[in-house]
């Protein structure tokens, strides 16, 4: 008897009686099937707001990081789980290992983004803070601050894990508890992730929902502090954008629809290249890999017109390599389509690809997937197609086969090219395989404009070229126009997308004390005691000295030079420095940083462990001989990232302000300094 999923709502499993068979794609037996049981999605949304969201806000962005590392580490610890169930969606070991521990990858990245570049608390300082007045009184920034809402994030049947994970991670890092609706077809692989969520007991109560079957009325409860995301078919997209709950309230709605990507083999290849193989390969790779279900898969292959027969004849041989069938039977390349209705939806728009395009490879004839009980599996094999006049014919152009499915087509002229890759009228994803930097640099900016991410790939990026179709965590996913003008990951910037941004007046004190960041202007905290004295809990923001002076004499110059091995002409040449813009010989940059240090720094062993960097550091005015300075040190800002030496010492960095002045009171050099700082015991 198959199992009956549950949606998990409210912190409890409901759902007993089946309802929707989903069928394995191996062998079209019945394996699982949707509950009956309707969902109240006032109560998903009421626990959202009244559990998950102040239990999220009890955390701060590194609290919350450390949460998503342990849970990437306890989803690593139970995957062989995930793969035996994703068996089920025709997915082989390879297929799975991009959903299952790809997911699990970009919890790891997010928490290590979040632990490295976001404060501690739950206010972000989108600065630096400037003056808005000429006396110094009044300044402005911009803060970045929790909405106060939750995410609904409805995705495809094609990821069932990374799908949900990708924008789960930065949805709880920015403080916002989410309602996942995976795909019905696939639902069961993230029932079982969630399943694992929930018995991690990592997350705190509310955090995640799940909901298998339909959203019901989950998009009419929700308000304009909530967010909804989604990945699937422009239709479903343009549908959803304009739910009348969703236009009243301004819900920012974020889509990443299915495009018809391209890559171009740029006309500088030739069949003896290494590039060339490079590219029939990547086309190769994309048409089958999770066989060929990626938003990003290349749908549309643009090669040199005199090329178009070689690389026809090379991509045939290659995909007649590949073994198709179930994935346990050694040697199998590629598995089954998720489902029979993604298998039917494929093979009709491969018939009406064929009414302009002519038949390369696949079609079926003669197609036997290899493996036991295949014969009621969704296989299908890989088709490639050719038109001849792509610039002519619009299917090829708006009719995707979701699908281990690419068609070739021909061009003449890289302006050629790149008007055919803007037939696609918005892609996720282009690559460009060239070996000649002009022509990368001429078709890129060009066919930016149409395409959220660029491959460019050639012989020495191939050595460690994460491929055309992989969105990875640093960089944007999402693209313009037909791929549904959102963006997903890109680093820290999903997580700023789910925050509101405010911009803030007032005085440089106010300013402070609402980032948390120290800015020039507002009140100092000083006392008898060093700041470099004070334990990482014990310094205030805020909190300065003012260091004795300096006079530079050429002694200092002429040593410097000699230890540095710097003896550029405005230190040490009288004449030439005279002609020179500042009229005079000048003391080294680096040696106002150095003697600035010797100004402020607390020589004996304390609390400030090392110094491991300058931020913004930038030389103002030129120090001459017989020039007096002097610095002052300022608590900027204190992140505590949690973490503890190998003695069980809790440390903290501290960004420090440096202001370096002369004897007129002109600020000569500037920067932030950064360092560990132990904790008390």
């Amino acid at each position: 008897m198959s199992k009956v999923l549950q949606s998990f709502i409210g912190g409890q499993w409901i759902g007993q009686q089946g309802a929707q068979n989903l069928r394995s794609a191996l062998n079209g037996q019945t394996v699982y099937q949707t509950h009956a049981e309707a969902i109240d999605f006032g109560d998903a949304v009421h626990h959202a707001r009244t559990v998950g969201l102040p239990n999220l806000l009890k955390l701060d962005f590194q609290e919350r990081a450390q949460r998503l590392k342990a849970l990437a580490k306890y989803l690593g610890e139970h995957k062989e789980q995930l793969y035996a169930i994703s068996a089920h969606t025709g997915a082989t070991r390879a297929d799975s290992w991009v959903d299952i521990e790809g997911g699990a990858g970009t919890l790891f990245a997010y928490s290590s983004m979040g632990s490295n570049e976001l404060p501690s608390g739950n206010l972000i300082h989108e600065g630096p803070a400037f003056p808005l007045g000429k006396k110094g009184g009044f300044a402005g920034t911009h803060i970045l601050v929790p909405r106060g809402g939750i995410a609904v994030h409805i995705n495809a049947f094609n990821f069932p894990i990374w799908g949900l994970l990708e924008k789960f991670a930065p949805s709880f890092l920015a403080g916002m508890p989410c309602i996942g609706k995976p795909a019905s077809s696939t639902s069961y692989l993230t029932e079982a992730m969630v399943r694992l969520v929930e018995q991690s007991g990592i997350l705190p109560a509310g955090s995640l929902q799940l909901v298998i079957g339909s959203t019901g009325d989950l998009l009419d409860r929700l308000n304009g502090q909530d967010v909804v995301t989604f990945t699937g078919s422009a239709d479903t997209a343009a549908m959803l954008r304009v739910h009348p709950n969703v236009v009243k309230h301004s819900i920012p709605f974020n889509a990443e629809a299915d495009s018809l990507n391209c890559a171009i083999l740029a006309p500088d290849v030739t069949p003896d290249d290494e590039e060339f193989d490079l590219f029939v390969k990547e086309v190769a790779r994309e048409m089958t890999v999770k066989a060929g279900q990626k938003c990003t898969a290349i749908r549309r292959a643009i090669v040199p017109r005199q090329h178009l027969d070689a690389v026809a004849e090379k991509l045939k041989a290659r995909l007649a390599k590949v073994v198709v069938g179930d994935p346990s039977v050694e040697g199998v390349k590629m598995g089954a389509l998720a489902s029979h209705a993604q298998q039917a939806d494929v093979a009709e728009r491969v018939a009406l690809l064929r009414q302009s395009a002519e038949l390369v490879f696949g079609g079926g004839a003669g197609f036997s997937p290899v493996g036991q009980g295949v014969e009621g599996g969704a296989f299908f094999q890989p088709t490639l197609l050719l038109c001849q006049k792509p610039l002519q014919t619009d299917s090829v152009h708006d009719v995707e086969a979701f699908g281990p499915v690419s068609t070739l087509m021909a061009y003449d002229g890289i302006d050629e090219a790149l008007q055919l890759a803007a037939r696609g009228q918005g892609s996720l994803v282009g690559t460009l395989v060239t070996k000649d930097p002009q022509i990368a640099a001429r078709m890129i900016p060009v066919a930016a404009a149409l395409h959220g991410r660029l491959h460019i790939l050639d012989r020495e990026s191939a050595v460690e070229s994460t491929g055309h179709g992989s969105p990875l965590p640093p960089l944007k996913h999402g693209g313009p126009g037909r791929a549904g003008g959102g963006e997903e990951l890109g680093g820290i910037r999903a997580v700023k997308h789910l925050m509101q941004r405010t911009a803030l007046q007032g005085s440089p004190t106010m300013i402070a004390a609402v980032t948390g960041e120290y800015m020039r202007g507002a009140k100092l905290i000083e006392t008898e005691v060093h700041p470099f004295r004070r334990h990482f809990e014990d310094l205030q923001i805020g909190e300065s000295l003012l260091t004795h002076r300096r006079t530079v004499g050429e002694a200092d110059i002429v040593a410097f030079g000699g230890l540095s091995g710097d003896y550029f002409y405005m230190h040490f040449d009288e004449i030439a420095a005279k002609d020179s813009p500042f009229g005079k010989r000048i003391a080294h940059g680096y040696f106002v940083l150095s003697a600035a240090a010797g100004l402020f720094v607390s020589p004996a062993p304390g609390p400030v462990l090392a110094n491991y960097g300058l931020d913004t550091l930038r030389f103002v005015k030129p120090v001459g001989i017989g020039d007096t300075i002097q610095a002052r040190l300022t608590a900027k800002r204190k992140i505590d990232r949690n973490k503890k030496d190998a003695n069980g010492v809790g440390q903290g960095v501290v960004a420090w302000d440096v202001e370096v002045t002369n004897q007129l009171g002109e600020v000569v050099a500037s920067y932030d300094i950064l360092t560990l700082v132990a904790k008390k015991g």
